[in-house]
């Protein structure tokens, strides 16, 4: 397609009363000249974190190499197989001695954490908001921290460890965590408010039904400017945007009806632990298509959580079962609940590969480490840490594949890698020894 006009800026917005929606990439933001040239490397990064490691018996390959097929509690990513990386043998030697607080704090510092139970924390920065810095800075959010339970312990919560290094997976300096959100409404505020305080932006909310009621009139002035395919990708777009605060509105109305949530849930999120998750995704998704944030954390449980999952047959509290004493029925639980949030994982991954953009999709603009800073959750170990990598093909990412290390790699490694993969020139990280090898396609940054 060719336009004869001046392509839209990557910045366009509809704006509206109160809301601010930036638009997805469409072929009218691209000049002729640029729509053919090659595909520019990855720049979005995304960290997923669960708490208290796995059961590796039901979740490491048998066969190094391809992946042929996957173990139960990777099957539900069998989908996106071409996408992933398994990687076994990553070593995390700053998260000990081993604790929940460490294996949290140490999974994107890689550092050794300050042993205080007071506010004279210290650990280091963390890599997504070295990310962050770099990356981050061509987007109206620097970066996005997210979780699923409150940040509502304070003090001293594991072993002389001050509560902020289990509540925080980002830290912007040594002494300065990043507290993560956990409310579907305060992020999507946060994604399309409008300037002014938290209060200011929840009362123009009220004001109308829907946020997307006060853009209708911009939408039909850049109609006009946009081909069938782009006006079809605004649209998806802005149904999506609809769906996800229809969702909100929902889970919001029937909190009145469950009076007594989860102790870790906040009050007017959706009641089951999956549909919170997928909300939280579906809002990730949209901060990543609307170009307004480019680094994303999110911390699917925290460390030492006493979560239940009855809805997948596990109502015993998470953490007392990870200290299984190699007890087959509660080594079958950590797999059933390790399966689960790979699960929600796989299905966010689906549905980024679903969303074309550019000449392939949202998922091959992508990168994303998945997993774990604690081993065997029964040792506290932080070695053979339960690694997942995905991405797509502008990432250049070789998937389908289980890489083994016989011998421990840091994970520090790992993180350095990525980094210089977004466009990040950096030559060591925290206790880095190098860049591993082999995981992507030659890629000029």
């Amino acid at each position: 397609m060719i336009f004869k006009t001046k392509p839209l800026s990557r910045r366009t917005l509809l704006r509206g009363t109160g809301a601010a929606i930036s638009l997805p990439l469409l072929d009218a933001m691209t000049s002729s000249a640029s729509a053919a040239a090659p595909t520019s490397p990855v720049r979005r990064i995304g960290y997923v974190y669960i708490p208290m490691g796995f059961n590796p018996s039901e979740w490491t390959p048998t066969d190094d190499g391809p992946l042929a097929s996957l173990p139960s509690s990777l099957s539900p990513l069998a989908p996106v197989k071409d996408h992933l990386t398994v990687m076994t043998g990553m070593d995390l030697q700053n998260a000990y001695p081993g604790s929940h607080a460490t294996s949290n704090s140490a999974f994107l510092s890689a550092a050794r954490a300050k042993l205080t139970e007071s506010t004279d924390y210290y650990l280091g920065t963390t890599v997504d908001q070295i990310a962050a810095q770099r990356i981050g800075q061509q987007s109206p959010l620097a970066s996005l921290e997210l979780a699923m339970d409150s940040a509502n312990t304070v003090g001293q919560c594991d072993n002389g460890y001050a509560c902020v290094y289990q509540n925080n997976l980002s830290w912007s300096s040594p002494t300065t965590p990043l507290p993560s959100e956990s409310h579907p409404r305060l992020v999507f505020e946060m994604l399309f408010g409008d300037g002014g305080s938290p209060a200011e932006r929840r009362a123009a909310l009220k004001q109308r039904a829907s946020l997307l009621d006060s853009v209708t009139e911009e939408m039909k002035r850049l109609q006009g400017r946009l081909g069938s395919g782009d006006r079809n990708k605004v649209d998806d777009y802005l149904s999506s945007i609809r769906e996800v605060e229809r969702r909100i509105q929902t889970s919001e109305a029937n909190a009145k009806d469950n009076p007594l949530p989860d102790l870790d849930r906040p009050i007017g999120v959706p009641a089951a632990y999956a549909d919170h998750a997928r909300l939280m995704f579906q809002l990730q998704a949209l901060a990543f298509r609307g170009d307004i944030t480019r680094v994303i954390t999110f911390q699917l449980a925290r460390e030492a959580s006493n979560r239940t999952y009855p809805e997948i047959g596990v109502p015993d509290p998470h953490h007392p079962t990870t200290h299984h004493g190699n007890n087959p029925e509660k080594l079958a639980k950590v797999a059933k609940i390790n399966r689960f949030h790979v699960s929600l994982f796989a299905e966010f991954l689906q549905s980024l590969a679903a969303i074309p953009e550019g000449e392939g999709s949202m998922l091959d603009n992508s990168l994303f480490l998945y997993g774990s800073g604690m081993g065997d959750p029964d040792a506290h170990d932080h070695s053979n840490l339960p690694i997942l990598l995905a991405g797509g093909g502008a990432a250049k990412i070789r998937g389908g594949r289980h890489v083994r290390y016989d011998n421990p790699m840091p994970l520090s490694n790992l993180h350095l890698t990525l980094l210089n993969q977004v466009g990040v020139p950096l030559e060591t990280f925290a206790d880095s020894t190098g860049r591993i090898d082999g995981l992507f396609d030659p890629v000029t940054l």
